[in-house]
């Protein structure tokens, strides 16, 4: 983990400080900001920032989920919406893993609240739901939640940016 942490997480912010360089008005944004409003970024540096960005923000929120004591059965509001959206967490964790199985390649699953109701959406490469329509296979969101191991894991994905 220390050299995908190290190497390959560091290469995305890198190259997404690189690629904001030329996009001055952008460098005050976070990164969830700048990835959920992809037109507003430069063409010329678009799809670099949509996968460096993507990249960064989701490893972001997978190191988060990898701490010690995260995860663990969900309780009160999530796990009400899981059974009401999924049937039971089990039947919501068989849907989740389905979804990370059958991404071909390189993408994630997600677990996101769309209209008030949980959706279990996946995306490839580095794409993540903020992205919005810029990513038309996801479920647009502000709230989003990955799968640790088995145990799911609710996260609001507003605090990382870019490192320098």
């Amino acid at each position: 983990m220390e050299i995908h942490h190290d190497k390959h997480h560091a290469a995305y912010v890198t190259n997404l400080n690189k690629a904001l360089e030329s996009a001055p008005g952008l460098a005050s944004k976070s990164a969830e900001e700048v990835i959920s409003n992809l037109s507003s970024v430069p063409e010329a540096v678009r799809t670099a920032v949509r996968n460096n960005g993507g990249g960064h923000v989701n490893h972001s929120m997978f190191w988060k989920l990898l701490k010690a004591g995260a995860g663990g059965q969900p309780s009160g509001p999530l796990a009400q919406a899981i059974n009401e959206s999924f049937g039971d967490l089990e039947q919501f964790k068989t849907k989740f893993e389905a979804a990370g199985a059958g991404r071909f390649g390189s993408g994630w699953a997600w677990l996101v609240v769309n209209g008030g109701k949980l959706e279990i959406g996946s995306t490839a490469n580095q794409d993540n739901p903020l992205m919005g329509k810029a990513v038309p296979a996801s479920k647009a969101s502000r709230s989003s939640a990955s799968m640790c191991g088995s145990t799911p894991t609710i996260s609001n994905t507003k605090t990382a940016a870019p490192i320098t």
